[in-house]
């Protein structure tokens, strides 16, 4: 790697540790030409997933856009951040297992509606209202008698 205070095409590395989540890798390196210091990180690079809109459109999964989804139906409930970052690396973990690199955005919908009904009955309500179009009383009613159900 190239030292970047003197440009010299040859560093050493003299320190080497996994991050605190496991996704990268944490390496200190010396120039021997400068001898300055300094800290890479090391990161495997991920497919992308596409998604596949209901109008069939496509694009690519963005974690921060179902991140502030699901934040929006848990808003002002008892539910802790890490729980929501728990529950999207989950979804996207899943999605990476996948055969396929592309999933239907109806699938991750039903995985964020699995996930939230166990974590809280109202972000639960307010996900699926949307998610699922509810036009009026009858149809949340109709989703609270499934709720209740199970």
């Amino acid at each position: 790697m190239k030292c970047p205070f003197c440009t010299n095409k040859e560093t050493d590395v003299i320190d080497s540790r996994d991050t605190s989540d496991l996704a990268s890798v944490r390496r200190r390196r010396e120039c021997p030409s400068c001898l300055k210091r300094f800290t890479t990180y090391e990161k495997m690079e991920e497919s992308a997933i596409i998604i596949l809109k209901k109008d069939g459109r496509r694009e690519k999964f963005d974690k921060q856009k179902l991140t502030n989804s699901i934040l929006k139906s848990v808003g002002k409930r008892p539910v802790s951040y890490e729980k929501i970052i728990d529950l999207v690396n989950g979804i996207e973990r899943d999605l990476r297992n996948r055969q396929s690199a592309e999933v239907k955005s109806t699938i991750i919908g039903e995985m964020v509606m699995k996930r939230l009904r166990k974590l809280d009955d109202i972000a639960y309500i307010r996900f699926a209202a949307v998610y699922k179009e509810l036009k009026d009383l009858n149809d949340l009613r109709k989703e609270l008698r499934g709720l209740e159900k199970k």
